[in-house]
């Protein structure tokens, strides 16, 4: 396997974030120290990753000079993923099309974000637009993963989770439209959890949308990072709406009823690899005390061309619509080839998106129904194991690699339509030792219970470290 990973006897050693910033708390190291020695992390695996969209750390080494952070992470290096608007950095949406010129403020997700002591080092790379589950491009080298190189990181917060899993930085910025945080944290052997709609700050691509798909977060080494993470969220802003997650620092005492998904949508078998570390997942669960109960997927085979119908309505809307979506300065020009396809695509079936509207937010109720009866809900994150750099290449044939990524990306899409909290854990290795997700979705505001149940798992089956 063609592992790479800049984990070393330097100050971050193999320290998460919760870690890294106690250390700078105490004064043991200081955040300068700890962002020079992420930089150079950073420039040790850049050369095989390519997962640095936007380099800015001229900024972030003057901040961590100043070390004026606040927040549980203060101090802590991290980067932003290239969607989300920081002051100072351009937002490129992983695009040539898109202009380079630096936003002008931060958006209100980039406000919690920094509001938790992060400091941001730089933008990570991103497929064009976020639209596929692959961070692979028509015109640059693609973003490999650092656990086999040969391989597809996953996406859209690709180049987040390739730098956090090769110890450049232990947390890292990621958001989630149909799986971007789960599906790369996936691929890259980490944990991912995509909050409830409305947990966080709204991105700014969702306003006036109809449907709200997109949920910030970020992907991490530990579970414990995560927790602090959305706790320190609730410190900056309550959601009144939602019940509270708290600081969660271990496991539940509730034993759960655990629903098993094991069927995706489009009617196709798991993987060996896939099925194999899923009943070893169920065994574990139930060696933990959990009840575990197979039950059919809650939406039906319908569900696939309403989700794709409105996944093509962004692709749309920036194919035609651009300059306001995006920014003055697009060149739909230099649009990709799959946001090409995607886009003409919707315009084939435009006269569906009413209905398909309405479909997905009855779907909502439908997939809500499956928690009257179970806890929690467990799938594999991914409906087979990770790809080859090329089997989702944005340039291929559209029709032939659209089918590919509905057969690859199964599960995570429910969450999103209808707004439920849910966490990949790497818990499984395919037969070549890249990493397995793990998918346990709950309802709305249920992230306390899956960060429980995650804290279990993580101390039972301890998680595959690269560096070993």
């Amino acid at each position: 396997m063609k592992h790479v990973h800049s984990f070393a006897d330097d100050c971050l050693g193999d320290l998460d974030a919760v870690g890294l910033a106690a250390s700078i708390a105490s004064g043991a190291i200081s955040a300068a120290e700890a962002a020079r020695a992420a930089l150079a992390r950073i420039d040790a695996v850049e050369p095989r990753l390519s997962a640095v969209a936007v380099d800015d750390r001229e900024r972030a080494l003057a901040r961590a000079e100043a070390d004026d952070f606040t927040g549980v992470f203060a101090g802590v290096p991290s980067l932003i993923k290239n969607n989300t608007d920081f002051a100072g950095i351009p937002t490129l949406h992983g695009s040539a099309a898109v202009a380079n010129v630096p936003a002008r403020a931060d958006e209100a997700v980039t406000r919690e974000l920094v509001g938790t002591g992060l400091n941001i080092l730089g933008a990570s790379t991103m497929p064009a637009f976020g639209l596929t589950a692959t961070t692979e491009f028509a015109d640059r080298p693609p973003t490999r993963n650092p656990w086999d190189t040969d391989y597809s990181c996953g996406a859209s917060s690709g180049g987040a989770a390739a730098l956090v899993a090769a110890g450049a930085v232990p947390i890292a910025h990621a958001n989630d439209g149909g799986g971007s945080i789960r599906i790369p944290a996936a691929a890259c052997g980490l944990v991912g959890l995509k909050p409830t709609r409305e947990r966080v700050a709204q991105a700014k691509q969702m306003h006036g949308l109809p449907i709200d798909l997109v949920s910030n977060g970020v992907v991490t080494r530990s579970v414990r990072d995560t927790a602090h993470y959305y706790a320190d969220l609730e410190r900056q802003r309550e959601v009144a709406s939602l019940p509270p997650i708290g600081l969660v620092e271990g496991p539940g005492r509730a034993r759960l009823r655990v629903a098993l998904i094991n069927a995706p949508l489009t009617g196709r078998l798991l993987d060996d690899d896939t099925d194999r570390e899923l009943a070893a997942t169920v065994e574990l669960l139930e060696s933990l005390g959990h009840r575990v109960e197979s039950v059919p997927m809650p939406v039906d085979r319908s569900y696939i061309a309403q989700f794709t119908d409105y996944w093509a309505l962004l692709a749309f809307g920036i194919d035609r619509m651009g300059g306001r979506s995006v920014g003055k300065g697009f060149d739909r020009s230099r649009l990709d080839p799959f946001t090409k396809g995607l886009s003409a695509a919707f315009l084939k079936h435009f006269y569906r998106l009413p209905a398909s509207v309405i479909g997905l937010k009855r779907a909502t109720a439908r997939f809500r129904s499956a928690f009257e009866g179970y806890d929690v809900i467990l799938s594999p994150t991914l409906a087979h194991a990770v790809p080859e750099i090329g089997y989702l290449a944005p340039d291929g044939d559209f029709d032939e690699i659209f089918a590919r990524l509905v057969d690859y990306v199964a599960f995570t899409p429910a969450n999103n339509s209808s707004g439920t909290p849910a966490i990949t854990l790497p818990l499984g290795r395919s037969a070549n030792g890249l990493p397995l997700g793990m998918h346990f979705s709950a309802d709305l505001g249920g992230e306390r219970t899956l960060l429980e149940l995650a804290f279990e798992l993580e101390a039972a089956r301890p998680f595959a470290r690269i560096q070993d």
